[in-house]
């Protein structure tokens, strides 16, 4: 009886733990190298102590990282600090030829630029930009939690557990493609990732 209550509870915690890892999605970076992800241009992409860093490289060019799958309707989560300037942003239902890229941003920027807004690449460029009250929550040179949630042609954006902007787009709607990381032309930047996840909706 002690053995089949034991067994039935190990069975349980096994299932719920299962389910605890589905809601919290994905790991998109495995803490070691750059698999399942794509490099986009010259500037530099590496792992540092677990952690993902992005840096400027000798040409000071935009520079992309972008998944190897193609992710529709998802909510992603990541923590990210700028150790300098911050120029950067993570890029959804996006395509790219070289390092031009189609698609949309939500921007992650220095103070008073508009992080946790979106931007369309090649396109409309800003289509909302948040209350710039709310970029008092982004903490330069901390860490950050952001979570972008895309169902069809809606996207909400969170910072550091603060809703930043809640937006409709029909040719949003409309997209398809990868989800990517950016850093920003001009050189001299330097931007962490790490913890970063994406559950498909």
């Amino acid at each position: 009886m002690m053995k089949s209550l034991i067994k039935t509870s190990a069975m349980m915690l096994a299932a719920v733990l299962v389910m605890s890892c589905a809601s919290n999605g994905t790991d998109l970076f495995n803490g070691k190298d750059l698999s399942g992800w794509t490099v986009y241009g010259t500037e530099k992409w590496y792992v540092e102590d677990g952690i993902l860093v992005s840096e400027s490289g000798p040409d000071g060019e935009y520079g992309y990282l972008g998944t190897e799958k193609d992710y529709k309707n998802f909510e992603l989560t990541a923590k990210f600090k700028q150790d300098e300037d911050g120029n950067s942003g993570i890029f959804f239902r996006s395509t790219f030829e070289g390092t031009k890229v189609s698609g949309w941003q939500v921007e992650v920027a220095p103070p008073g630029n508009d992080t946790g807004g979106v931007y369309e690449s090649y396109g409309r460029g800003w289509l909302i930009k948040p209350d710039p009250e709310k970029d008092k929550n982004l903490k330069f040179g901390e860490w950050n939690d952001i979570k972008i949630r895309v169902v069809d042609d809606r996207v909400t954006t969170w910072l550091n557990g603060v809703e930043m902007i809640d937006y409709t787009d029909e040719k949003i709607g409309e997209g398809e493609g990868q989800l990517a990381l950016q850093i920003h032309s001009g050189g001299g930047l330097k931007i962490s990732w790490k913890d970063i996840k994406v559950k498909e909706l």
